[in-house]
This record gives structure tokens, sequence and C-alpha cells, in this order.
């Protein structure tokens, strides 16, 4: 994997793999927990009485908790051991996926995906956090592709599962489960992980992780300024926020009305619709964990730390953005199922790509703020995508708009990334001479 591993004592080497084991884990028991929604969505919706636009608003409401904590989570992360704030969301969020199946009024859904949101905030910005303090810069990709890989193989996952915990106990029940899940989960996490800092290490253990690249303000004041008003005056920092909203947006879509899409559009039962809806979804799952290692590939062979990203990153979101507007054909079911599989394997790898230029831009002890804000226009896109699907559905009776909507927005995607990032945007680190 690098030059850099086989200095580390066997004992170090699988605590780093076992680490990104139990991250990948956390990020696929994350988007199953999200997925239950998007699963049982016409059960829930005869269930409580709900229509398509108030299904799409239960659905989004999830993002906009989850935008909404992102930049202060951001920089609680970059300050404070990934074993706390990432353990104390795991138990917050599990707690709030079990209440979802326990309330009886609409309301109470509502306050449940909340609380959902704002559990799941710390999860890729403390996990990222984590990997950078394990893993030096060029060593990076292949374990950030696997851990958001975990992003679309949750989803994938998610309807076999869920379908068949939904048919012995119901959609509460299903909720109930899963959320008892991530709590062992939760436990779990907080007993295994460590940061290397606290760990009895030698000098040349030390030497063989990554370092620490710049003071960290200790104060929330100096935090403000140094790092959170300092990024927000960049153009690139925008530029990631406003093309991971893209991104978002098309992964997003397909994840939370795929099943319901599939049952109207071809009329199908909703065992069958979860059933295949999981196959585009492992091909999401693949695109992501390809991202990791064509960046890696990249590197390896002289390309420039932003192009290693950012060339994949173009490439794939207009392969999504065409095979979204191509599922609008009508063809058969399996033409329109190799649609969205290719569509969701681009968005995946665009995924992956997108959620490591962060990594290229900031500062390693500005990570997780950086993508923090990046994150915060991808709740934005994930928030907007389910909403406007959800009306655009009702206002035509057809999800036809809604696509080439997605489509439209992911060749705005191809172009702010392609045009608005820059060499000069690479954050230096101590490691570029070496």
């Amino acid at each position: 994997m690098s030059m850099i591993a086989p200095l580390l004592t066997p004992a170090l080497r699988r605590r780093r793999q076992i680490t990104v084991l139990l991250l990948m884990a956390a990020g696929c028991i994350s988007y199953i927990d999200r997925a239950a929604l998007s699963v049982s969505n016409t059960t829930v919706m005869a269930d409580m009485h709900m229509s398509y636009t108030q299904m799409g608003l239960l659905l989004s409401v999830f993002a906009w908790a989850y935008l909404a904590g992102q930049i202060p989570t951001g920089l609680l992360a970059d300050r404070f051991d990934s074993r706390v704030l990432l353990g104390a969301g795991l138990v917050l969020w599990s707690c709030a996926q079990m209440a979802f199946g326990l309330v009886h009024g609409v309301t109470g859904l509502f306050l449940a995906r909340i609380g959902l949101g704002i559990g799941e905030t710390p999860l890729f910005l403390s996990g990222t956090r984590a990997l950078v303090r394990w893993y030096r810069p060029h060593e990076r990709g292949r374990p950030l592709g696997l851990f958001n890989g975990s992003a679309a193989l949750g989803p994938a996952m998610a309807p076999p599962l869920l379908l068949a915990i939904m048919m012995v106990w119901g959609w509460r029940g299903m909720s109930v489960a899963i959320g008892a899940a991530s709590l062992v989960l939760a436990v779990v996490w907080i007993r295994f992980y460590r940061d290397p800092a606290d760990l009895p290490l030698n000098a040349a253990m030390r030497q063989a992780l990554p370092r620490s690249d710049g003071p960290v303000p200790a104060g929330i004041v100096q935090s403000l300024r140094h790092d959170l008003g300092d990024l927000l005056c960049r153009r690139s920092s925008w530029v990631l926020t406003a093309g991971y909203a893209g991104v978002i947006y098309i992964t997003w879509l397909y994840a939370t009305w795929m099943p319901a899409w599939l049952q109207t559009s071809r009329h199908l039962t909703i065992g069958q619709a979860g059933m295949l809806s999981a196959l585009p979804q492992f091909c999401g799952f693949a695109g992501s964990v390809l991202g990791g290692f064509v960046v890696d590939h990249l590197a390896v062979r002289g390309v420039g730390r932003l192009n290693a990203c950012r060339t994949p990153l173009v490439l794939a979101m207009l392969v999504a953005a065409i095979a979204t507007a191509l599922t609008t054909l009508h063809t058969g079911l399996a033409v329109m199922i190799a649609f969205m599989g290719i569509a969701l394997f681009a968005g995946g790898l665009a995924l992956s790509t997108g959620w490591m230029l962060g990594t290229v831009i900031a500062a390693d002890h500005r990570v997780a703020t950086l993508q923090a804000i990046q994150n915060t226009g991808g709740s934005l896109g994930g928030a907007l995508a389910p909403a406007v699907t959800g009306l655009l559905a009702d206002r035509f009776g057809s999800f036809t708009p809604s696509m080439l909507t997605a489509a439209a927005i992911g060749l705005a995607t191809v172009a702010l990334y392609q045009f608005g990032l820059r060499p000069e945007d690479v954050a230096s680190t101590g490691y570029d001479k070496e």
C-alpha cells in the first residue's frame, strides 16, 4: 500500500485496518438507518395518511438537521478525540432510530428524523479525521475510498435486509431493530478506537505515522477566526461546497426515491422494488471503492494531488448525469436498472473522489472543518433531492421531470469542479518534498 506501512508493527497495522473496518460498519449502518424510510415509505404513507409531498419533506428533514450540525461538528472534530465524538453521535442516532419506530404521530416521526440527522453528523467528519491521524497523505486514498464506499454499500444492503425484518416485525419493529444494532456498534467503537497520540509508541513508530502540520487554536474564538473564518474566505471552499451539493443531489435522489419510483413507474410490489433497487446501489459501492484506488494510482504515476481527485470526479459526474437522463427513456426494466447502475457507479466514484478533495485543499489540522463546510453543501443537496422529487412527482404525476432536473444539476457540477479549482488551491504539507 505504501512504503510507510511496513515500518509499523503488526499490532499497529492491525489497529489501522480494524479502524477502517469499524468506520465502514458505521457508514453502512448509518445509511441503512437513513434508507429505512426509503424502503418503507409507501407503507408509512398508507399507515400515516401522508401525501408524496409530505413524505418528501419527511425524507428531507434528516438532511436539513444534518446540514445544521455540519460546521459546529467540524470544529469539534478537529479538536476532540474521534473516539468520544463519534461514539456520542452513534448513541444519539441509535436512540433516534429506535424512537422512530415507537412514536405514533407525524410530528414524532419528524422529530425522530431530526435526531437521526444530528446524531449522524459526526460520522464522516470525525471518521475522516481518524483516518487522517492514522494514514499519511499518499496512502489515504484506499481507506478513504473504502470508508466513503459504505455510503453506497449501506443502501445496497438495506432493501433485502430491511424487507426481511419488516415482513416479520413491520416498519416499526424494523426501526427499533436497526437502532439497537447501531447502539451495539457504538459500544464497540468506544471500547476499541484510540488516537495515535494516546498510545505508548516509540519514536520510530511515531515517525511512521502522520505528524501534526499546524497548531490547533485552543479557544472557540480563535477557532472561528483562524480556521472557519479563513476557510470561508477562500473561493475553493465554496467550489467544494457547491460541487458536493450536486454530487449528493444525484446519489441521494436514488437512495430516497428509487423503490417508490420502481413501484409506481413499473408497477412492482414493494418487495420486488426493494430487491431490484439494491442492484444499482451495489454498483455505487463499487464506484466509491474504486475511487480510492484510482486516486492512489494516479498519485503514484506522478499526477498532481488536485488532478488525481478532480479528473476522475469530473468524468464520473458527466457519466452520472447522462445515465440519469437516459433512465427517462421508455425502455425495458432491465435496461432501466442498467442505466441506474451506471449512474450510481459513477456517482459513487464522484462521491469518493469529491470527499478526498477536502484532504487536498485543507491542511491536516483543518480537514474536518473544511469537510464540514463542504458537507453543508452536500446536506443541502441531500435535503433538496427528495423534497424536489416529491413535489415534481405530485405536480406532473411522473418521475421524469425529477430525473431530468438531476441530470442538469450533474452537468452544472461538472463545470463547477473543472473550472472552479486551481493548482494554487492545494494545501502544502510537510510531505511535499519527501
